[in-house]
């Protein structure tokens, strides 16, 4: 079995965006010469996530307002934010996205369904934070 490891490295434009990661993680699975196995792609940090859903705007506009709702942006909220901190919600919508997810690769190419793209959900950005892309097989 062959393994082939790539780190991205992102800096949103804003604190709180969603980007398609779709085509970074097509180009390291050819990179890689796997056929058939999986990737695993991995939100490195606690505030933000990997998931695997539509590339359609209003849905991720959706998205933050469904997570706006579950918890909120207000710092006043957070036991956590009595830390100094003021990113507590990020942590939870974290927990709720997912950090994380693995595809099925089948002759060289990811197992995605018609509608499905893979996204990296940043929730406390503008920085540089990491992304890891695993990928096993033969």
């Amino acid at each position: 079995m062959k393994s082939y490891t790539e780190k991205l490295e992102i800096n949103t434009q804003r604190k709180i965006e969603f980007l398609n990661i779709t085509d970074k993680v097509k180009r390291a699975v050819n990179l890689s010469g796997i056929q058939e196995g999986l990737v695993l792609i991995n939100s490195m940090h606690i505030t933000s996530s990997i998931f695997v859903n539509d590339n359609e705007g209003g849905l991720l506009q959706d998205f933050r307002s469904w997570l706006e709702k579950l918890a909120p942006l207000d710092i006043k909220n957070y036991k956590h934010n009595l830390t100094g901190e003021d990113n507590a919600y990020a942590h939870l919508w974290r927990t709720i996205m997912g950090r994380e997810c693995v595809i099925a690769i089948t002759k060289g190419n990811l197992d995605l369904g018609p509608w499905e793209e893979i996204f990296y959900g940043e929730f406390d950005g503008q920085r540089v934070k990491r992304i890891l892309i695993k990928i096993i097989g033969e």
